[in-house]
C-alpha cells in the first residue's frame, strides 16, 4: 500500500482471521509491538510512536493508523496465535510519501542558432525521489528526454510556445511552466502569469474603491 502523509490507513489481510484465536499482535517491523489482544478481551496498546494514533477493530483484526508519517513506512506483521498454539503470520507493506512540492524551472542556457533555439532547462525538487515529465505544445516529450534536465533544439518544425515540467510521485504531482516567443525569448513563467491575472482583477477593484 502506498499513501500520502497525513492520511488515515487501514491495514488488513486478505482472509478472515481463524475462529476463536487465542491472541493476535500487530508489529511495526519484525519486533516492535503496536497492539496485542487476547480473544474476547480489550486490546492493549503499547507505548510507542503509534500510541494515540491507532485503533484495532475486532473481530476483523484491521489496524487503523491515523495521520500517517513518512517514518511509518515499513512491513507490518500480523501474528495470530491459534488455540492449538500454532502461529500464523501475515506481512502487510506500507509506504508513506510526502506530497511533491512545487518545482521551479531554471534556464541553464539559451542560444539562438540560425533561427533555431537551443534550450537547456532544469527542474529539480530537493530531497524528493520523484519522476520528471516534460511537456510541450504537442504533449509529452520522448522518454529519452524525461529527466530533471531538458536539452532540446527548437526549430520551425518542432517549435513549442511553452515548456512544462511535472514532478510526481505515486501520491501527488506539481508542475511549473515557462512560455517562449520565437525563437528563444522568455515570455513569462507560470508565476508571472498568476501575477498578471491578479493585477487584472485587483486594479479595477482598487480604483472602484477610491472612486466611492
Amino acid at each position: 500500500m502506498i499513501t500520502v502523509s497525513g492520511s488515515n490507513v487501514s491495514l488488513q489481510i486478505s482472509e478472515s482471521l481463524p475462529d476463536n484465536y487465542k491472541q493476535l499482535t500487530w508489529f511495526y517491523g519484525p519486533d516492535q509491538k503496536i497492539v496485542e489482544q487476547e480473544f474476547g478481551r480489550p486490546p492493549m496498546y503499547f507505548d510507542t510512536s503509534f500510541k494515540g494514533r491507532v485503533m484495532l477493530h475486532s473481530p476483523s483484526g484491521v489496524l487503523c493508523i491515523f495521520t500517517v508519517r513518512k517514518e511509518d513506512s515499513s512491513t507490518y506483521l500480523l501474528k495470530v496465535l491459534k488455540k492449538t498454539k500454532n502461529e500464523k503470520v501475515w506481512k502487510v507493506p506500507l509506504e508513506v510519501l510526502d506530497p511533491v512540492p512545487k518545482p521551479q524551472i531554471k534556464i541553464e542556457k539559451t542560444e539562438e542558432i540560425e533561427n533555431n533555439c537551443y534550450l537547456k532547462l532544469s527542474c529539480k525538487v530537493l530531497d524528493q525521489s520523484v519522476n520528471y515529465t516534460w511537456y510541450g505544445d504537442s504533449g509529452p516529450f520522448p522518454k529519452g528526454l524525461q529527466n530533471s534536465v531538458l536539452e532540446i533544439t527548437s526549430t520551425k518544425q518542432n517549435y513549442s510556445k511553452f515548456y512544462t515540467c511535472q514532478a510526481s510521485n505515486p501520491v501527488s504531482s506539481k508542475n511549473d511552466t515557462l512560455y517562449f516567443t520565437p525563437p528563444c525569448t522568455l515570455a513569462r513563467s507560470s508565476g508571472v502569469a498568476w501575477i498578471t491575472t491578479w493585477l487584472e482583477v485587483m486594479v479595477p477593484t482598487v480604483l472602484g474603491i477610491l472612486l466611492i
